[in-house]
């Protein structure tokens, strides 16, 4: 982990508890968690229907769909959470702003919808990718496992340093810069995919990740 991205870590680590970050932790776990229930009760649904509806192998698929649902949520978790969090990260990224960069303009970028869209595309392309290669974490763990968190690192990355970036720029000028500091994004980014393995602490990814790459964005300038 280099300096610079520890700094940036440490600093959003300490504004954690500002009132700012209170509102997407809560929505982004509560959304994330109903998705959750409502996918294992699909699953549920869906395997027992197939397999006759009633009876023991009906209650039998039923229960292995629950069992694929919770080792899927592993995975799954964080894009669900990004995707209800995205909704409120603005904040997070203005609170860090007004307390460290004062002196900085108001921004002028891409607007709250366009940002929270942004979090919706991005969650949704790393939900396709984990589904995509959770059955080589299955049949290969070691090997599934560090691809499915490589994928993360990247995604996470690149996907929350763009939310805050568009809040100061363009579309073109902010992927421009995203390609220009890739290796920074990434390793922060993977710094944040280890931090979402761990339950509990995986509920402060959204708004750690939004405030280390504020820092990230503005300190790097």
């Amino acid at each position: 982990m280099s300096r610079n991205m520890l700094q940036n870590l440490l600093l959003a680590m300490r504004q954690l508890p500002d009132p700012a970050f209170r509102r997407p932790l809560f929505f982004g776990a509560l959304g994330a968690l109903a998705g959750l229930a409502g996918l294992a009760w699909l699953s549920a649904w869906g395997l027992g229907a197939v397999a006759g509806g009633d009876g023991w192998l009906a209650a039998a698929a039923a229960a292995a769909g629950v069992v694929l649902v919770a080792v899927a949520a592993w995975w799954l978790f964080i894009p669900l959470l990004l995707a209800v969090a995205g909704l409120f990260l603005d904040g997070v990224a203005e609170a860090v702003e007004r307390r460290h960069y004062p002196s900085l303009p108001p921004p002028q970028g891409a607007s709250t919808a366009v940002q929270a869209w942004g979090a919706a595309v991005m969650a949704a392309k790393l939900v396709g990718l984990t589904l995509v290669l959770l059955p080589l974490s299955l049949l290969l763990p070691v090997v599934g496992v560090v691809i499915l968190w490589a994928v993360a690192a990247i995604f996470l990355g690149e996907g929350l340093f763009e939310g805050v970036a568009l809040r100061r720029m363009g579309r073109a000028a902010a992927d421009a810069l995203r390609r220009r500091r890739r290796f920074a994004i990434w390793g922060l980014g993977a710094a944040l995919a280890l931090l979402a393995a761990v339950p509990l602490l995986n509920l402060l990814v959204p708004v750690l990740g939004t405030a280390a790459m504020t820092h990230l964005l503005h300190r790097s300038a």
